[in-house]
Formats: structure tokens, sequence, C-alpha cells
């Protein structure tokens, strides 16, 4: 095996979430979502140009130089005619990024006591991460922004709140808080949403979504109408008012 100093795609697994969109920037074949992170299937595939680079969200993909195999057409035509003969991957790489939006559900069984109400969940997928600015189910509609833990702690979550509403969920603790920001001042600006739920828990780190969402309110420059409901860790609803 021949190696070389040459440049090369380095991943980061603490930015990487596993989105797969780097997957189909690369001509090569040579990223795959593996384990739930990008992988690099084998150097001698990567010809280190970058062309992944601008699809990456989080910044988890660069360019290094290091020993590696030499680049390899020749591999890489084989490997990509072998791909074509495995049963397809869903298009941009990881199926937990898939688009995919649900017809209403019938509401009845909400409203009879004893029975399981049905989901009201509009579309798929909901972490904040995982949905495209230019997602179609975001134009003007009605957005909610849940903290992660909002739903364990709120007994009537598909009810009162993801009911009639587009779901965007994540956590301002651990999450990327400068990727927010970028991503609702996308949303504000391209899909015109009528109104933002912002929905949180009392504890001091969840207040961070409160602060993400008026930055990008501002550097928007949107009017959207801002509800914010802040939930106890006994699931009551403590704060409730409009910005």
């Amino acid at each position: 095996m021949m190696t070389t100093l040459r440049k090369i795609i380095e991943i980061d697994d603490e930015l990487c979430t596993g989105c797969g969109e780097c997957v189909p920037d690369c001509a090569e074949g040579s990223l795959e979502i593996i384990d739930g992170k990008a992988r690099l299937v084998a150097d001698k595939l990567c010809d280190g140009l970058g062309a992944c680079l601008k699809s990456c969200p989080t910044g988890a993909l660069r360019i290094v130089e290091r020993e590696a195999e030499e680049f390899d057409e020749d591999a890489v035509k084989d490997f990509l005619a072998a791909k074509e003969n495995r049963s397809p991957a869903p298009a941009g790489g990881c199926p937990s990024a898939q688009l995919r939006v649900f017809p209403p559900s019938p509401c009845e069984a909400a409203n009879r006591p004893g029975t399981q109400a049905d989901s009201a969940l509009s579309h798929w997928p909901v972490q904040i991460r995982l949905i495209p600015p230019t997602a179609q189910f975001l134009e003007q509609g009605d957005i909610l922004v849940a903290a992660d833990c909002t739903p364990a702690a709120y007994p009537d979550m598909h009810r009162d709140f993801i009911r009639g509403r587009v779901i965007m969920m994540g956590c301002p603790k651990f999450d990327d808080a400068g990727l927010y920001v970028n991503r609702f001042t996308e949303i504000l600006r391209s899909r015109n949403p009528r109104s933002l739920t912002v929905m949180v828990m009392e504890v001091p780190c969840c207040s961070a979504m409160l602060q993400i969402i008026a930055k990008a309110r501002r550097d928007a420059g949107s009017s959207v109408p801002v509800r914010q409901v802040v939930v106890s860790t006994r699931g009551d609803i403590i704060n409730d008012q409009n910005w």
C-alpha cells in the first residue's frame, strides 16, 4: 500500500450529527453514514478537493494534510459500480433526515375518556438540526420550537401544542446555539411563518432557547408573533406570554 503526504477529508465526530447532507456531494461516494456518523470509507476514494465541505451544517468536515493512500480513480469506479448493485439508500444519506409529511389524524379520541389519543405529529424529522430551512412544511406555518425535555414533562403535549403546528425540537444546552440562530434566521426570512411558539423548561439552561429565537428574529428583521411557554419539572405551565 503506497502512501503519500496529501490533502484529505477529516471528520470531527463531536460536531457530526449524522444528518447525511455531505453524502450526495461526494462524487466518489467515499462518504457514508455509519453508526450515526459520517465516515470516510477509504482514503484512496477521497480526492481531497472538499466538495462536501459546503453542505455540512455544523462544520464537522475539513481538509487536512496527512499520510494517506494515493487517490485511485480506478478504485473509485469499481466502488461506485459495486454501490449501484446494492439496495439503494434513501436520497440525502441518513434515513432519519428524510422529509415526510403525514396526513392529519382523527382527533375524536383525544376527547373520549379512557381512549388513547392519536399522534398529532404532521411531519418528520423533528430535530432542529435535521430540518432544512427549505422544508415546504415550514412555509407560512405555525412553528412550535420545543426544548427536548418538554414532551416528557408536559402530559398533553400532542393535544395542546403539537396539533396544528410544525414542531422543531432541540436542546439549547448541548446543541450548537450558533447553528440554531442561523437556522431560524433563514426560516424567518424565507418561509414567512405565521407564528412561533417557544416551549421550554423552567431550568436555567433552557432560557437559551428564548435568546436564540429572539436573536434570530432580530437578525431576520422579522415581526412574527412569538408565544413563550415555560413548563415546570412537574409538568405545569408556569409562564405563558406573548412577545
